[in-house]
């Protein structure tokens, strides 16, 4: 018998992810503007209402109120039925500067908080990801195209996916055991039609067929009914999906989120930074499955250490690794900046779907481009 491993991912409708999108369409407005920018948002929503807090240091100017209706309507609450539309949504805002005490560490180069942060890349998927998470964003994905395209009219914003797959015992995927997917629907469909609409045109769709076994259970809107959703049914915050945004559980995490922080917050560009590293470290053969770390003190801008875990699978040995990691690459946050890219509105596409595994234009952390030469180092 092998080993289950399950991971979940949610739909941009989701409140958690409204919220992310939220703070990470603030910075995007931000960015496009104003490349010096400071900006840590916070968002919160819950029925009829978006509140949008934090510290933001800008020469530009950003019109909040309108740019939460944007991402509601993009998201998909359109309808007044819903009981949360982007028309009449209330917005309260309360925004402040950057401390000025964080800011005298930031502005001459170091980290703008202390901090770890993971990466982590295995060679089990073409994504250099684990599987269970690909699915599941994979199916979220789906779920959202076929409502925005019509494909199943009435479905709604909302929606929720959960994902288990079988390993072996050398750490293989060998099959998919169970699926869990709950959509939110209008009131007048029956369930019946909905657990064969969703069977037949998001799971059978996304997960291959060699990945089926006769035994895998679909557990479709288990409860039988979705109706409500959204804000009006679950308190939404910023940062509550950490586990969806990075690995599904199969990393460690530091603890801090990703959106809308801009880039000089090694919470964000760190992770992204050791999710590069991590994804060049498989592709150039170097291990099959790795782990980095690395650890920030505010103000500072070298790291104060590095960590390297290959689980066994590696014949280098990770304290070499983590050797040629430390002379290959600039890890201050003007380093990690450069080097990635970062200065750039590429951040609300990041907040739904996951920040990695996705070799999509902006995203930086997931090319491939340094592996060479990192193993070159290595073999030095």
């Amino acid at each position: 018998m092998g080993k289950f491993f399950t991971s979940e991912s949610v739909t941009k409708g989701h409140p958690d992810k409204i919220c992310d999108q939220v703070s990470d369409a603030v910075l995007d407005a931000v960015l496009k503007d104003d490349k010096d920018g400071r900006v840590a948002i916070e968002t919160l929503t819950t029925r009829g209402l978006v509140m949008v807090a934090g510290e933001l240091t800008t020469r530009t100017y950003v019109d909040i109120p309108e740019v939460v209706r944007q991402v509601i309507r993009q998201a998909g609450y359109v309808r007044p039925e819903y009981g949360f539309d982007y028309q009449s949504v209330a917005v309260i805002t309360s925004i402040q500067e950057q401390s000025p005490d964080i800011a005298m560490g930031v502005n001459v180069g170091g980290a703008g908080d202390q901090g770890l942060m993971f990466g982590y890349a295995t060679d089990e998927t073409p994504e250099l990801m684990p599987l269970p998470i690909i699915l599941a964003h994979k199916l979220v994905r789906r779920l959202t195209e076929v409502r925005e395209n019509g494909i199943i009219p009435y479905l709604r914003p909302d929606g929720k996916s959960q994902v288990t797959v079988e390993y072996d015992n050398t750490g293989k995927p060998v099959k998919v055991t169970s699926v869990v997917l709950s959509a939110q629907h209008d009131e007048e469909v029956k369930v019946e039609r909905l657990r064969e609409d969703i069977r037949e045109l998001v799971i059978d769709h996304i997960i291959p067929e060699e990945l089926r076994g006769k035994e895998m259970k679909c557990h479709i809107n288990p409860t039988g009914k979705f109706v409500q959703g959204g804000p009006v049914a679950d308190t939404g915050v910023t940062g509550r999906k950490i586990m969806v945004d990075t690995y599904g559980g199969f990393a460690r995490h530091g603890g801090g989120c990703f959106s809308g922080k801009d880039p000089t917050k090694v919470d964000r560009s760190a992770a992204y930074m050791a999710r590069y590293i991590a994804k060049n470290i498989v592709r150039a053969g170097i291990a099959r499955r790795v782990e980095v770390q690395l650890a920030y003190a505010i103000g500072v801008a070298d790291p104060v250490a590095i960590y390297v875990e290959t689980f066994g699978t590696s014949r280098f040995n990770e304290d070499q690794i983590a050797r040629a990691i430390k002379k290959m690459f600039n890890l201050t946050p003007r380093g990690i900046i450069e080097q990635l890219d970062l200065l750039k509105p590429i951040y609300y596409r990041t907040s739904v779907y996951g920040h990695f595994g996705r070799e999509e234009e902006g995203f930086t952390w997931e090319l491939t481009d340094t592996a060479k030469d990192l193993l070159e180092i290595i073999n030095g």
